[in-house]
């Protein structure tokens, strides 16, 4: 039984930091888990849909939002302090971005066995080098990193079928009661959502997987 293998499914959005803090925190516990067979899986959510597609004006939307600037500076700080400590270094972002044309990259990324490093670069792009990820341009030059040519790229962006697929994963996990993320989803079963420390998770995966060999003993 130590070594049947464990599905954690990782619901997050590439605009969202504490996401960013979650994965660092999340790789840091699995250091300790190499007794353990997971399959890790990326799900996709949308923090706001109703973005356009060419992006907004970051300062604006997050005061909007938050209600002030001196409320938005506040948060900001306190995300770079998180940041420091899992080696992430927040910078202010460029223009708030619809992160659908990156879901639809993460879904066939998925597929081919490289959506964690394609996440981790999406993350990068965004919240430490202030990459616009509005801008289809700069997505693209990441997406050739990862051996697509533009074109394909593109045509992955644009797919309505994929699109449709992104939009019922992120339907099933509302679906299951996320509405915020990270969240963490243990053998369809089981959830903890925030950017938990890495201990917390750690406790959380073993203490759940003595309840379903409880489960099934």
């Amino acid at each position: 039984m130590n070594k049947e293998r464990i599905k954690i499914d990782i619901v997050s959005d590439v605009a969202c930091p504490w996401c960013y803090v979650g994965k660092k925190h999340f790789e840091k516990a699995l250091e300790n888990m190499k007794d353990l067979d997971l399959e890790v899986n990326w799900k996709p959510f949308q923090l706001d849909p109703t973005i356009p597609e060419n992006g907004l004006e970051r300062e604006t939307y997050l005061r909007n939002k938050f209600g002030s600037k001196e409320r938005v500076d506040g948060m900001m700080e306190r995300l770079k302090s998180f940041g420091e400590q899992v080696d992430i270094e927040f910078n202010d972002m460029n223009r708030i971005p619809n992160t659908r044309k990156m879901h639809n990259l993460m879904h066939v990324a998925s597929e081919k066995g490289f959506a964690n490093e394609l996440k981790e670069a999406f993350f990068e792009g965004y919240f430490e080098k202030s990459l616009n990820m509005a801008d289809d341009d700069i997505i693209l030059d990441i997406a050739e990193r990862f051996g697509w040519t533009r074109d394909e790229a593109n045509a992955i962006m644009d797919d309505e079928e994929i699109s449709y697929l992104v939009n019922q994963e992120i339907r099933d996990v509302q679906n299951r009661g996320v509405t915020g993320v990270p969240f963490f989803i243990l053998n369809d079963q089981y959830g903890v959502s925030g950017a938990q420390p890495p201990e917390v998770l750690e406790n959380w995966i073993r203490e759940t997987k003595k309840e379903l060999q409880k489960e099934e003993a």
